[in-house]
C-alpha cells in the first residue's frame, strides 16, 4: 500500500450550496493537489504528494497522501521536512503513478500557483513512460483575483487566513492540500453565486525533462534550483528609459518582476514581451519597472527598487498598462 492514511479524516467550515455548474466543468468534480519538491527546476523531482478529491459540488469525498523517493538528494529539507532517511523507503513515482491516476482521473486539478504543481507531476508522469490524466486545471491564485479577494499577497497562506483556515504543517503537501481544498470550497460557492466562470487552463503535458541540466547535487548537499529562464528573442527597441506614473509603457521599456502572481509568470512575461518590453532578471538603474504585489517585501529585486528609486506597480496594474503599450518613437515597426 503505497498511500499513507491521513492523520485528518475531514474538512471543517461550511458546506457550498448546490448550484448550477457551467458545461466546461468536469462532472467528476475536483482534485485539490499539492506536491513537494527537490527544487524548482526542470530536472527537479516530487518528494510528496497530496491530493483531496472534491465533488462537482464541493464536498470532499476523499483525500491520499504519499511519500516519493526521488532517487537523489531530497533538496530543500528545512522547508518540507523530508530527509534521505525518511524517503529512503518510499516508493518511487512508477510504483505511485498508477494510484495517483485514478485521484485525478477526469477531474479539474486543482493547485495553489497551479502551473508549477502540473508541470511537476506532468514531468514525472512523462518520465514513467505515461500520460497524467488531467484536461484542466485551475490555479487558485487567478481565481482569487477574479473573485476580487482583499488578500494582502498572492501567498496560499494569506488566502486560508482570510477564510479563517488553520494551517496545521506547512509545506506537508497533505495538509497544503487539505486548508487549499477549505479555501477552494467557498471560493467556488463564491463564484456560482455572483455567476463567475471558473478561470480553468487546458493542461498540455510537458515533455521536456531537463535532461540537459546540470547533474542532480551530490547525496548530503543541495544547490537551489530556479526555473530556467526562457530563452527569447533579443528585444529590438532601445530602453527608452524610466516609466513615470501617468503614462503609458513604451517598447523597450525595461520591466523587472518580483514575487508571487496571479496570472502564471511565464504567461505575464509573454505577453510583456508580445508588447515590445524587455523582462529584466535584476533591478539597476537602467530598469524602467518593477511589477510587483508586494512593494514592501524584502526581496533582492524589491530592495534594489526602493534604493534606487525604480518606479512599482501591481499585477492588475500593470495589466492594465499592457493593454495600450506605446509604440517606441525611434524605431519603426518596418525597421525591426
Amino acid at each position: 500500500m503505497h498511500a499513507i492514511q491521513s492523520p485528518w479524516d475531514g474538512l471543517s467550515g461550511p458546506t457550498p450550496f448546490p448550484a448550477p455548474r457551467p458545461a466546461a466543468e468536469s462532472d467528476a468534480g475536483f482534485a485539490v493537489v499539492d506536491v513537494e519538491t527537490t527544487g524548482l527546476g526542470r530536472s527537479d523531482r516530487v518528494v510528496s504528494v497530496g491530493v483531496y478529491q472534491l465533488d462537482a459540488q464541493g464536498e470532499v469525498t476523499g483525500h491520499w497522501y504519499t511519500l516519493v523517493n526521488p532517487d537523489r538528494d531530497p533538496g530543500p529539507v528545512w522547508i518540507h521536512g523530508l530527509t534521505p532517511a525518511m524517503l529512503a523507503d518510499a516508493p518511487s513515482f512508477p510504483e505511485i503513478a498508477g494510484e495517483l491516476a485514478e485521484k485525478l482521473r477526469g477531474r479539474v486539478m486543482v493547485a495553489h500557483n497551479a502551473l508549477f504543481d502540473w508541470n511537476m507531476l506532468s514531468r514525472e508522469f512523462s518520465r514513467a513512460g505515461l500520460s497524467a490524466p488531467v484536461d484542466q486545471r485551475l490555479c487558485t491564485m487567478v481565481l482569487s483575483r477574479d473573485l476580487g479577494l482583499p488578500l494582502p499577497n498572492g501567498k496560499l497562506s494569506s488566502l486560508v487566513a482570510h477564510f479563517g483556515v488553520q494551517q496545521r504543517q506547512a509545506h506537508n503537501a497533505l495538509d497544503d492540500a487539505r486548508v487549499l481544498a477549505e479555501a477552494f470550497r467557498p471560493s467556488l460557492q463564491l463564484a456560482r453565486q455572483v455567476g463567475l466562470a471558473l478561470p480553468l487552463t487546458t493542461c498540455v503535458a510537458v515533455t521536456d525533462l531537463g535532461e540537459g541540466d546540470p547533474p542532480a547535487p551530490a547525496r548530503g548537499s543541495w544547490s537551489p534550483s530556479y526555473r530556467p529562464s526562457r530563452k527569447r528573442p533579443a528585444c529590438p527597441y532601445p530602453n527608452p528609459g524610466r516609466w513615470a506614473d501617468g503614462s503609458p509603457l513604451v517598447q523597450g521599456m525595461r520591466v523587472a518582476i518580483t514575487g508571487d502572481t496571479a496570472t502564471e509568470r511565464e504567461l505575464l512575461e509573454d505577453r510583456a514581451v508580445e508588447a515590445g518590453l524587455h523582462i529584466a532578471t535584476s533591478v539597476s538603474r537602467l530598469t524602467s519597472l518593477l511589477v510587483t504585489n508586494e512593494p514592501g517585501s524584502w526581496s533582492g529585486k524589491a530592495r534594489k527598487a526602493r534604493e534606487l528609486g525604480t518606479p512599482v506597480v501591481g499585477e492588475d496594474a500593470f495589466l492594465q498598462l499592457l493593454r495600450e503599450v506605446a509604440p517606441h518613437p525611434g524605431v519603426r515597426a518596418a525597421d525591426v
